[in-house]
Protein backbone atom coordinates (compact mmCIF):
# COMPACT_ATOMS: atom_id res chain seq x y z
CA UNK A 1 0.00 0.00 0.00
CA UNK A 2 1.24 3.36 -1.15
CA UNK A 3 1.56 5.31 1.84
CA UNK A 4 3.95 8.55 0.70
CA UNK A 5 1.75 11.29 -1.44
CA UNK A 6 3.05 14.41 -2.97
CA UNK A 7 0.64 17.26 -2.43
CA UNK A 8 0.19 20.16 -5.09
CA UNK A 9 2.05 22.72 -3.03
CA UNK A 10 5.28 21.04 -3.42
CA UNK A 11 4.90 20.78 -7.19
CA UNK A 12 3.78 24.39 -6.93
CA UNK A 13 7.33 25.23 -5.35
CA UNK A 14 9.18 22.84 -7.75
CA UNK A 15 8.09 24.99 -10.67
CA UNK A 16 8.76 28.41 -9.25
CA UNK A 17 12.47 27.05 -8.32
CA UNK A 18 12.74 25.59 -12.29
CA UNK A 19 11.43 28.69 -13.47
CA UNK A 20 14.27 30.38 -11.62
CA UNK A 21 17.10 28.01 -13.08
CA UNK A 22 16.15 28.91 -16.39
CA UNK A 23 16.53 33.33 -15.24
CA UNK A 24 19.73 32.21 -13.68
CA UNK A 25 21.07 31.79 -17.70
CA UNK A 26 19.69 35.56 -17.70
CA UNK A 27 21.17 36.68 -14.53
CA UNK A 28 24.13 33.92 -13.39
CA UNK A 29 24.45 36.06 -9.72
CA UNK A 30 21.10 34.45 -8.82
CA UNK A 31 22.42 30.77 -9.85
CA UNK A 32 23.88 30.05 -5.89
CA UNK A 33 20.63 31.30 -4.21
CA UNK A 34 17.98 29.22 -6.60
CA UNK A 35 20.52 26.32 -5.99
CA UNK A 36 20.47 26.81 -2.32
CA UNK A 37 16.59 27.06 -2.54
CA UNK A 38 16.07 23.33 -3.64
CA UNK A 39 18.80 22.37 -0.89
CA UNK A 40 16.44 23.77 1.56
CA UNK A 41 13.35 22.12 -0.03
CA UNK A 42 14.75 19.12 -0.21
CA UNK A 43 15.29 19.21 3.93
CA UNK A 44 12.25 20.49 3.96
CA UNK A 45 10.43 17.34 2.49
CA UNK A 46 12.51 15.05 4.73
CA UNK A 47 11.40 17.14 7.51
CA UNK A 48 7.92 17.18 6.63
CA UNK A 49 7.77 13.14 5.98
CA UNK A 50 9.74 13.10 9.45
CA UNK A 51 6.91 14.79 11.08
CA UNK A 52 4.50 12.44 9.27
CA UNK A 53 6.17 8.94 9.96
CA UNK A 54 7.86 9.11 12.79
CA UNK A 55 4.65 8.12 14.77
CA UNK A 56 2.90 4.60 14.02
CA UNK A 57 -0.56 5.92 14.45
CA UNK A 58 -0.85 9.42 14.33
CA UNK A 59 -4.53 9.51 13.18
CA UNK A 60 -7.05 6.94 14.63
CA UNK A 61 -10.73 6.46 13.23
CA UNK A 62 -13.39 4.75 12.68
CA UNK A 63 -16.72 3.99 10.76
CA UNK A 64 -19.55 4.19 13.09
CA UNK A 65 -22.72 1.79 11.48
CA UNK A 66 -26.06 0.37 12.11
CA UNK A 67 -26.12 -3.51 12.52
CA UNK A 68 -28.69 -3.46 9.56
CA UNK A 69 -30.09 -0.50 6.92
CA UNK A 70 -33.09 0.25 6.26
CA UNK A 71 -34.76 -0.17 2.76
CA UNK A 72 -35.85 3.34 1.29
CA UNK A 73 -34.89 5.35 3.83
CA UNK A 74 -31.93 8.07 5.23
CA UNK A 75 -29.56 6.01 6.93
CA UNK A 76 -27.13 7.48 9.63
CA UNK A 77 -23.48 7.05 9.25
CA UNK A 78 -21.12 8.40 10.91
CA UNK A 79 -16.89 8.85 10.76
CA UNK A 80 -15.07 8.74 14.06
CA UNK A 81 -11.85 11.38 13.46
CA UNK A 82 -8.64 11.51 16.43
CA UNK A 83 -5.58 13.52 15.91
CA UNK A 84 -2.82 11.62 18.18
CA UNK A 85 0.26 14.09 16.63
CA UNK A 86 1.55 16.84 18.84
CA UNK A 87 0.90 18.96 16.00
CA UNK A 88 -2.64 20.36 14.20
CA UNK A 89 -3.06 18.48 11.02
CA UNK A 90 -5.13 18.88 8.14
CA UNK A 91 -7.35 15.53 7.05
CA UNK A 92 -8.77 14.58 3.76
CA UNK A 93 -10.98 11.77 4.58
CA UNK A 94 -12.84 9.39 1.82
CA UNK A 95 -14.98 6.73 2.27
CA UNK A 96 -15.84 4.06 0.26
CA UNK A 97 -19.46 3.61 0.30
CA UNK A 98 -20.98 0.46 -1.54
CA UNK A 99 -21.12 0.63 -5.25
CA UNK A 100 -25.18 0.19 -5.41
CA UNK A 101 -25.44 3.86 -4.15
CA UNK A 102 -22.91 4.89 -7.07
CA UNK A 103 -21.72 7.76 -5.24
CA UNK A 104 -18.13 9.03 -5.29
CA UNK A 105 -18.77 12.45 -3.30
CA UNK A 106 -18.08 10.76 0.09
CA UNK A 107 -15.14 13.36 0.26
CA UNK A 108 -14.29 15.53 3.48
CA UNK A 109 -11.75 18.10 4.65
CA UNK A 110 -11.41 18.87 7.85
CA UNK A 111 -9.06 19.94 10.43
CA UNK A 112 -7.99 18.50 14.02
CA UNK A 113 -6.06 20.63 16.64
CA UNK A 114 -3.19 18.08 18.23
CA UNK A 115 -5.23 15.71 20.78
CA UNK A 116 -8.53 16.94 18.76
CA UNK A 117 -11.57 14.64 17.74
CA UNK A 118 -14.16 14.91 15.15
CA UNK A 119 -17.11 12.99 14.37
CA UNK A 120 -18.97 13.55 10.40
CA UNK A 121 -22.26 12.68 9.63
CA UNK A 122 -23.58 11.51 6.45
CA UNK A 123 -27.32 9.52 5.69
CA UNK A 124 -27.48 6.77 2.69
CA UNK A 125 -30.53 6.05 1.24
CA UNK A 126 -30.51 2.27 0.18
CA UNK A 127 -33.07 1.30 -2.54
CA UNK A 128 -33.02 -2.62 -2.45
CA UNK A 129 -32.23 -5.53 -0.20
CA UNK A 130 -29.28 -7.62 0.42
CA UNK A 131 -25.77 -7.36 1.50
CA UNK A 132 -23.93 -3.66 0.96
CA UNK A 133 -20.24 -4.14 1.69
CA UNK A 134 -18.51 -0.93 3.02
CA UNK A 135 -14.74 -0.69 2.06
CA UNK A 136 -11.58 1.36 3.27
CA UNK A 137 -11.66 4.10 5.65
CA UNK A 138 -8.95 6.30 4.07
CA UNK A 139 -7.51 9.64 5.56
CA UNK A 140 -4.65 11.50 3.74
CA UNK A 141 -2.75 13.51 6.49
CA UNK A 142 -0.92 17.10 5.99
CA UNK A 143 1.17 18.52 8.10
CA UNK A 144 1.16 22.04 9.07
CA UNK A 145 4.26 22.29 5.98
CA UNK A 146 1.87 20.54 3.72
CA UNK A 147 4.33 19.34 1.17
CA UNK A 148 3.76 15.39 1.44
CA UNK A 149 0.88 13.10 3.17
CA UNK A 150 0.59 10.14 4.57
CA UNK A 151 -2.08 7.80 4.07
CA UNK A 152 -4.09 5.83 6.86
CA UNK A 153 -6.25 3.63 6.21
CA UNK A 154 -8.90 3.58 9.17
CA UNK A 155 -11.35 0.49 8.31
CA UNK A 156 -8.86 -1.94 7.02
CA UNK A 157 -11.27 -4.65 6.71
CA UNK A 158 -14.58 -4.46 4.27
CA UNK A 159 -18.07 -4.21 6.77
CA UNK A 160 -21.22 -6.20 5.31
CA UNK A 161 -24.23 -4.15 7.07
CA UNK A 162 -27.74 -6.27 5.60
CA UNK A 163 -30.44 -3.87 4.22
CA UNK A 164 -34.16 -5.06 5.81
CA UNK A 165 -37.09 -3.24 4.54
CA UNK A 166 -37.87 -0.47 6.32
CA UNK A 167 -37.80 -0.67 10.19
CA UNK A 168 -37.64 2.54 10.62
CA UNK A 169 -41.29 3.05 9.20
CA UNK A 170 -41.97 0.59 11.30
CA UNK A 171 -40.71 2.02 14.29
CA UNK A 172 -42.15 5.01 13.42
CA UNK A 173 -45.66 3.67 13.12
CA UNK A 174 -45.62 1.40 15.89
CA UNK A 175 -44.63 4.71 18.66
CA UNK A 176 -47.65 6.31 16.52
CA UNK A 177 -50.11 3.22 17.21
CA UNK A 178 -48.83 2.46 21.02
CA UNK A 179 -50.06 6.13 22.00
CA UNK A 180 -52.83 6.54 19.76
CA UNK A 181 -51.72 9.43 17.72
CA UNK A 182 -51.62 7.85 14.17
CA UNK A 183 -53.74 11.02 12.84
CA UNK A 184 -50.12 13.13 13.40
CA UNK A 185 -48.22 11.12 10.06
CA UNK A 186 -51.63 11.56 8.18
CA UNK A 187 -53.73 8.47 9.55
CA UNK A 188 -56.78 9.66 9.51
CA UNK A 189 -59.24 8.99 12.36
CA UNK A 190 -62.19 7.14 11.53
CA UNK A 191 -65.34 7.35 13.08
CA UNK A 192 -66.50 3.96 14.48
CA UNK A 193 -69.93 2.83 13.49
CA UNK A 194 -72.28 0.50 15.62
CA UNK A 195 -71.30 -0.64 19.26
CA UNK A 196 -69.93 -4.04 18.62
CA UNK A 197 -66.88 -3.02 20.36
CA UNK A 198 -65.90 -4.06 23.75
CA UNK A 199 -66.58 -0.86 26.61
CA UNK A 200 -62.96 0.34 27.58
CA UNK A 201 -63.86 3.94 29.28
CA UNK A 202 -65.67 6.89 29.92
CA UNK A 203 -63.75 10.35 28.66
CA UNK A 204 -64.34 13.84 27.68
CA UNK A 205 -66.84 14.53 24.17
CA UNK A 206 -64.98 15.35 21.13
CA UNK A 207 -66.06 16.71 18.06
CA UNK A 208 -67.23 14.06 15.64
CA UNK A 209 -67.74 11.51 18.42
CA UNK A 210 -71.39 9.39 17.92
CA UNK A 211 -73.89 10.96 19.70
CA UNK A 212 -75.31 7.32 20.54
CA UNK A 213 -72.05 6.97 22.56
CA UNK A 214 -72.83 9.36 25.01
CA UNK A 215 -73.14 8.73 28.73
CA UNK A 216 -76.01 10.63 30.03
CA UNK A 217 -75.33 9.56 33.89
CA UNK A 218 -71.81 10.64 33.56
CA UNK A 219 -72.55 14.16 31.63
CA UNK A 220 -74.97 14.58 34.55
CA UNK A 221 -72.47 14.36 37.19
CA UNK A 222 -69.65 15.62 35.48
CA UNK A 223 -72.06 18.86 34.07
CA UNK A 224 -70.36 18.30 30.52
CA UNK A 225 -71.15 15.69 27.70
CA UNK A 226 -69.35 12.45 28.30
CA UNK A 227 -68.89 9.59 26.47
CA UNK A 228 -68.39 5.77 26.10
CA UNK A 229 -65.30 4.39 24.56
CA UNK A 230 -64.78 1.34 23.24
CA UNK A 231 -61.71 -1.65 22.02
CA UNK A 232 -61.74 -2.43 19.13
CA UNK A 233 -62.82 -6.11 18.80
CA UNK A 234 -59.27 -7.92 18.98
CA UNK A 235 -57.72 -11.19 17.73
CA UNK A 236 -58.40 -10.75 14.13
CA UNK A 237 -56.63 -12.54 11.28
CA UNK A 238 -55.00 -9.78 8.94
CA UNK A 239 -52.35 -11.14 5.68
CA UNK A 240 -50.44 -9.20 3.43
CA UNK A 241 -50.25 -10.96 0.54
CA UNK A 242 -47.62 -9.60 -2.10
CA UNK A 243 -47.93 -10.24 -5.37
CA UNK A 244 -43.79 -11.41 -6.67
CA UNK A 245 -45.35 -11.07 -10.61
CA UNK A 246 -43.13 -8.94 -13.05
CA UNK A 247 -45.46 -6.26 -12.70
CA UNK A 248 -44.11 -5.33 -9.43
CA UNK A 249 -41.01 -4.79 -10.84
CA UNK A 250 -41.81 -1.14 -12.32
CA UNK A 251 -39.13 1.07 -10.61
CA UNK A 252 -40.35 4.38 -8.92
CA UNK A 253 -38.12 6.93 -7.13
CA UNK A 254 -35.06 4.27 -7.24
CA UNK A 255 -37.16 1.41 -5.53
CA UNK A 256 -39.64 -1.09 -7.33
CA UNK A 257 -43.17 -1.73 -6.86
CA UNK A 258 -42.46 -4.67 -4.71
CA UNK A 259 -40.36 -2.99 -1.69
CA UNK A 260 -42.88 -0.61 -1.72
CA UNK A 261 -45.22 -3.53 -1.11
CA UNK A 262 -43.14 -5.40 1.26
CA UNK A 263 -42.32 -2.05 3.62
CA UNK A 264 -45.79 -1.08 3.85
CA UNK A 265 -46.39 -5.22 4.51
CA UNK A 266 -43.66 -5.09 7.32
CA UNK A 267 -45.66 -1.73 8.88
CA UNK A 268 -49.20 -3.14 8.49
CA UNK A 269 -48.04 -6.21 9.89
CA UNK A 270 -46.70 -4.43 13.69
CA UNK A 271 -49.75 -2.26 13.59
CA UNK A 272 -51.83 -5.31 13.49
CA UNK A 273 -50.26 -6.75 16.63
CA UNK A 274 -49.75 -3.48 18.59
CA UNK A 275 -53.70 -3.68 18.03
CA UNK A 276 -54.12 -7.04 19.49
CA UNK A 277 -54.94 -8.67 15.49
CA UNK A 278 -52.95 -11.42 14.44
CA UNK A 279 -50.27 -10.81 11.42
CA UNK A 280 -49.48 -13.17 8.58
CA UNK A 281 -47.98 -13.26 5.35
CA UNK A 282 -48.28 -14.93 1.74
CA UNK A 283 -45.85 -14.09 -0.90
CA UNK A 284 -46.76 -15.50 -4.63
CA UNK A 285 -45.80 -15.31 -7.86
CA UNK A 286 -46.87 -18.29 -10.79
CA UNK A 287 -46.32 -20.35 -7.41
CA UNK A 288 -47.00 -19.81 -3.90
CA UNK A 289 -43.72 -19.14 -1.97
CA UNK A 290 -43.90 -18.16 1.52
CA UNK A 291 -46.30 -19.02 4.10
CA UNK A 292 -46.28 -17.31 7.68
CA UNK A 293 -49.92 -18.63 9.45
CA UNK A 294 -51.12 -15.66 11.29
CA UNK A 295 -50.12 -14.94 14.81
CA UNK A 296 -49.08 -12.63 17.62
CA UNK A 297 -46.60 -14.62 19.81
CA UNK A 298 -43.21 -13.27 20.46
CA UNK A 299 -41.02 -13.60 17.81
CA UNK A 300 -43.93 -13.15 14.41
CA UNK A 301 -42.66 -9.41 13.42
CA UNK A 302 -39.28 -11.04 13.85
CA UNK A 303 -40.03 -14.03 11.21
CA UNK A 304 -42.07 -11.80 9.04
CA UNK A 305 -39.07 -9.35 9.05
CA UNK A 306 -36.50 -12.30 7.78
CA UNK A 307 -39.06 -13.60 5.04
CA UNK A 308 -39.79 -10.55 3.52
CA UNK A 309 -35.80 -9.92 3.73
CA UNK A 310 -34.97 -12.90 1.34
CA UNK A 311 -38.20 -12.13 -1.35
CA UNK A 312 -37.27 -11.39 -4.98
CA UNK A 313 -39.41 -10.81 -7.80
CA UNK A 314 -39.80 -13.15 -10.54
CA UNK A 315 -40.73 -12.43 -14.75
CA UNK A 316 -43.81 -14.31 -14.87
CA UNK A 317 -47.68 -13.60 -14.35
CA UNK A 318 -48.85 -14.49 -10.99
CA UNK A 319 -51.31 -16.88 -10.76
CA UNK A 320 -54.20 -16.18 -8.36
CA UNK A 321 -56.08 -19.08 -8.65
CA UNK A 322 -53.31 -20.96 -6.47
CA UNK A 323 -53.68 -18.51 -4.41
CA UNK A 324 -57.35 -19.04 -4.02
CA UNK A 325 -56.88 -22.54 -3.10
CA UNK A 326 -54.40 -21.68 -0.60
CA UNK A 327 -57.23 -19.93 1.61
CA UNK A 328 -60.22 -22.38 0.63
CA UNK A 329 -57.66 -25.78 2.11
CA UNK A 330 -54.81 -24.30 4.36
CA UNK A 331 -56.00 -21.21 5.36
CA UNK A 332 -59.77 -20.81 5.16
CA UNK A 333 -60.44 -19.06 8.56
CA UNK A 334 -62.13 -15.50 7.91
CA UNK A 335 -59.49 -12.90 7.61
CA UNK A 336 -58.53 -9.38 6.07
CA UNK A 337 -56.37 -10.19 3.12
CA UNK A 338 -54.56 -6.92 1.55
CA UNK A 339 -52.98 -7.93 -1.68
CA UNK A 340 -50.49 -5.59 -2.65
CA UNK A 341 -50.73 -6.44 -6.44
CA UNK A 342 -50.75 -4.02 -9.70
CA UNK A 343 -53.33 -3.78 -12.73
CA UNK A 344 -52.18 -1.69 -15.73
CA UNK A 345 -55.45 -2.82 -17.28
CA UNK A 346 -59.05 -3.52 -17.30
CA UNK A 347 -57.85 -6.97 -18.93
CA UNK A 348 -55.59 -7.86 -16.88
CA UNK A 349 -57.45 -7.72 -13.77
CA UNK A 350 -60.13 -9.72 -15.62
CA UNK A 351 -58.26 -12.53 -16.16
CA UNK A 352 -57.70 -12.70 -11.76
CA UNK A 353 -61.20 -11.21 -11.17
CA UNK A 354 -62.89 -14.58 -10.65
CA UNK A 355 -60.70 -15.42 -8.00
CA UNK A 356 -60.77 -12.03 -6.26
CA UNK A 357 -64.34 -12.45 -6.23
CA UNK A 358 -64.27 -16.19 -4.77
CA UNK A 359 -61.72 -15.18 -1.80
CA UNK A 360 -63.98 -11.93 -0.82
CA UNK A 361 -66.80 -14.16 -0.59
CA UNK A 362 -64.84 -15.86 2.50
CA UNK A 363 -62.84 -13.18 3.53
CA UNK A 364 -62.58 -9.17 3.67
CA UNK A 365 -60.20 -8.60 0.47
CA UNK A 366 -58.22 -5.25 -0.04
CA UNK A 367 -56.75 -5.38 -3.46
CA UNK A 368 -53.90 -2.64 -3.08
CA UNK A 369 -52.45 -1.29 -6.49
CA UNK A 370 -50.40 1.56 -8.02
CA UNK A 371 -50.99 4.59 -9.21
CA UNK A 372 -48.38 5.61 -12.23
CA UNK A 373 -47.42 8.82 -11.09
CA UNK A 374 -45.97 10.04 -13.76
CA UNK A 375 -48.53 9.43 -16.15
CA UNK A 376 -51.05 11.24 -14.42
CA UNK A 377 -48.53 14.08 -13.98
CA UNK A 378 -48.10 14.15 -17.65
CA UNK A 379 -51.55 13.85 -18.91
CA UNK A 380 -52.37 16.95 -16.60
CA UNK A 381 -49.48 19.07 -18.29
CA UNK A 382 -50.84 21.50 -20.71
CA UNK A 383 -50.40 20.36 -24.60
CA UNK A 384 -48.19 22.92 -26.44
CA UNK A 385 -47.67 21.03 -29.74
CA UNK A 386 -50.25 19.26 -31.79
CA UNK A 387 -48.46 16.27 -32.04
CA UNK A 388 -48.59 15.95 -27.35
CA UNK A 389 -52.21 15.82 -28.16
CA UNK A 390 -52.09 11.82 -29.00
CA UNK A 391 -49.29 10.88 -26.12
CA UNK A 392 -51.54 12.73 -23.70
CA UNK A 393 -54.60 11.13 -24.47
CA UNK A 394 -53.53 7.72 -24.32
CA UNK A 395 -51.58 8.94 -20.78
CA UNK A 396 -55.28 9.96 -20.02
CA UNK A 397 -56.33 6.55 -20.99
CA UNK A 398 -54.52 4.60 -18.79
CA UNK A 399 -54.78 7.18 -15.99
CA UNK A 400 -59.08 6.53 -16.60
CA UNK A 401 -58.38 2.68 -16.74
CA UNK A 402 -56.83 2.60 -13.10
CA UNK A 403 -59.83 4.01 -11.88
CA UNK A 404 -62.30 2.10 -14.28
CA UNK A 405 -60.52 -1.00 -12.15
CA UNK A 406 -61.17 0.63 -8.70
CA UNK A 407 -65.05 0.59 -10.00
CA UNK A 408 -65.07 -2.90 -11.04
CA UNK A 409 -63.89 -4.33 -8.00
CA UNK A 410 -66.32 -2.43 -5.87
CA UNK A 411 -68.95 -3.65 -8.29
CA UNK A 412 -68.44 -7.39 -6.99
CA UNK A 413 -67.50 -5.96 -2.36
CA UNK A 414 -63.91 -5.82 -3.03
CA UNK A 415 -61.99 -2.89 -1.19
CA UNK A 416 -59.67 -1.47 -3.57
CA UNK A 417 -57.14 1.21 -2.85
CA UNK A 418 -55.40 3.06 -5.26
CA UNK A 419 -52.49 4.82 -4.55
CA UNK A 420 -49.21 6.48 -5.62
CA UNK A 421 -46.27 4.09 -4.31
CA UNK A 422 -44.96 6.77 -2.05
CA UNK A 423 -48.27 7.16 0.12
CA UNK A 424 -48.54 3.36 0.10
CA UNK A 425 -47.93 2.49 4.05
CA UNK A 426 -50.06 5.42 4.99
CA UNK A 427 -52.98 4.60 3.03
CA UNK A 428 -52.98 0.81 3.86
CA UNK A 429 -53.14 1.84 7.20
CA UNK A 430 -55.81 3.99 6.13
CA UNK A 431 -57.54 1.22 4.71
CA UNK A 432 -57.20 -0.92 8.03
CA UNK A 433 -58.19 0.99 10.67
CA UNK A 434 -61.60 1.99 8.45
CA UNK A 435 -62.59 -1.54 8.00
CA UNK A 436 -61.58 -2.43 11.96
CA UNK A 437 -63.55 0.71 12.62
CA UNK A 438 -66.87 -0.27 10.75
CA UNK A 439 -66.97 -3.61 12.28
CA UNK A 440 -65.59 -5.84 8.90
CA UNK A 441 -63.15 -7.68 10.88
Amino acid sequence: MKLLYLNKRLFLVLGIIALCFILAYLFPPILFLVKLALVALIFVVLADIILLFRRKEGIKGKRLLPQKLSNGDENPISLFLENRYNFPVHLEVIDEVPFQFQVRDKHYKTQLKSGGTQQIDYNLRPTERGEYSFGHLNAFVTSPIGLVSKRYQLEEKESLVPVYPSFLQMRKYELMAISNRLTEYGVKKIRRIGQSQEFEQIRNYVEGDDYRTVNWKATARKNRLMVNQFQDEKSQRVYSLIDKGRMMRMPFNGMTLFDYAINAALVISNIAIRKDDKAGLVTFSHKIDTIIKADKVGGQMRRIQEALYKQDTGFLESDFEKLYALFRTKLSNRALLLVYTNFESLSSLNRQLPYLRKLARQHVLVVVFFENTELSEYAQQPVKELTEVYDKIIAEKFVFEKKRIVKELQKYGIHAVLTAPEDLTVNTINKYLELKARGFI
